[in-house]
C-alpha cells in the first residue's frame, strides 16, 4: 500500500479561489480586508512566513499592514504596535508572530479579540471550550479542512493527536469533539505510557509533537490517515548542514491510507485558514454595520 497524499498546497490553491470571490464580494460592498503582521527580529524561517502570507494577500486583495520591529524591540515597544493595530480601522485582523523572545501570553492578550485572525486570544479559546462562534486556531483547523476536502471520515473516527501544545494539540482535540465533527479524540504527549499502543487504535493520527520521526511505520494502522505537523530542525553530524524534518517518518506512507508530507501538507492549510479567519472577520463586521 502506497498512501495517498493529503496535498496542502494544491488546497490551498482551491481555497484562494473560493477567498477571492468573497473578498470581490465585500469589495463591491465598500469593505477591504487588511491582515496585519507584527514580526519582531530576523529570524529567517519568521520573515519567511510573514512575507508568505503577505504573498497570499496581494493574490486576492486583501490590503497588508507588515510592522517589522528589531529583536532589540521591548514589550512596551510591541505592545504600542498591538494598540495601534487594535485602533485601525484598515486592519480587519492581525497576527503576533512567534517567537517573539517576550510575553507572549501578555501580548496575545492584549491583542483585540475581534481582530484576534490567529484564533489563540485567551477569550477566543474560552468560546472555543464553550462552542461558541469565535476565530478558531489557523492549524487545526487546517488539519481539519485538509481531511474534509480529501473526503476521509471524520465523523465517528478514532483520532489520536500527539502533543498537547497551545497552538496545535490542545484546541484540535476540542474541535475535533465538537458535535460538526463527533471524533472520539486521544491526547497523548510526554507522560503517555504507551505511545505505539495509542496510535494503533487511531484512524486519524496528528502528529504535532516537534520530535523528529516520532510516528513509526509499525505505529500506524494499515489504511489510516496521517499529518505530520511537527517541525524540527535536524542538523548532520558529518557535513554539519542542517534540514527541516517531521514527526514521521518517511516508511509511515508504505502503511498508511492518506498522508500529509511535510513540507507541502498542513503548513500551506495554516496559511488557507489565516487568510479564511481575515475575510470571515470583514464579513462579520459588514454584517454588524448593515445591522
Amino acid at each position: 500500500m502506497t498512501a495517498q497524499i493529503l496535498d496542502g498546497a494544491a488546497t490551498l490553491k482551491q481555497i484562494k479561489v473560493e477567498l477571492a470571490a468573497r473578498v470581490e464580494a465585500l469589495a463591491a460592498a465598500g469593505v477591504v480586508p487588511g491582515l496585519g503582521t507584527v514580526l519582531v527580529g530576523e529570524d529567517p524561517g519568521s520573515r519567511w512566513y510573514v512575507g508568505a502570507k503577505h504573498k497570499d494577500c496581494a493574490e486576492l486583495g486583501i490590503r497588508s499592514i507588515r510592522r517589522d520591529l528589531p529583536a532589540t524591540a521591548t514589550q512596551a515597544e510591541v505592545e504600542a504596535v498591538i494598540d495601534e493595530l487594535n485602533a485601525d480601522p484598515d486592519c480587519t485582523g492581525f497576527l503576533i508572530q512567534q517567537p517573539t523572545g517576550l510575553d507572549e501570553l501578555a501580548l496575545l492578550s492584549r491583542v483585540d479579540p475581534a481582530k484576534d485572525v490567529d484564533g489563540l486570544h485567551p477569550v477566543n479559546l474560552g468560546w472555543l471550550v464553550l462552542g461558541r462562534p469565535a476565530p478558531l486556531p489557523c492549524t487545526p483547523m487546517g488539519c481539519l479542512e485538509l481531511l474534509r476536502r480529501h473526503g476521509v471520515q471524520i465523523a465517528g473516527a478514532k483520532v489520536v493527536v500527539v502533543g498537547r501544545g497551545l497552538t496545535v494539540g490542545r484546541p484540535l482535540g476540542l474541535i475535533l469533539t465538537r458535535r460538526s465533527e463527533n471524533a472520539t479524540v486521544t491526547l497523548c504527549h510526554t507522560g503517555t505510557r504507551d505511545l505505539a499502543a495509542e496510535v494503533r487504535q487511531a484512524d486519524i493520527v496528528v502528529a504535532a509533537a516537534g520530535v523528529p520521526g516520532i510516528i513509526t511505520a509499525d505505529m500506524v494502522k494499515p489504511g489510516a490517515a496521517v499529518l505530520d505537523v511537527g517541525v524540527s530542525r535536524v542538523v548532520d553530524a558529518e557535513s554539519g548542514t542542517s534540514r527541516v524534518a517531521g514527526d514521521v517518518a518517511p516508511e509511515v506512507a508504505e502503511v498508511a491510507g492518506w498522508i500529509s508530507p511535510n513540507p507541502g501538507g498542513v503548513g500551506p492549510m495554516t496559511r488557507a485558514e489565516l487568510l479564511t479567519n481575515v475575510v470571515a472577520a470583514a464579513e462579520r463586521q459588514l454584517a454588524a454595520a448593515a445591522g
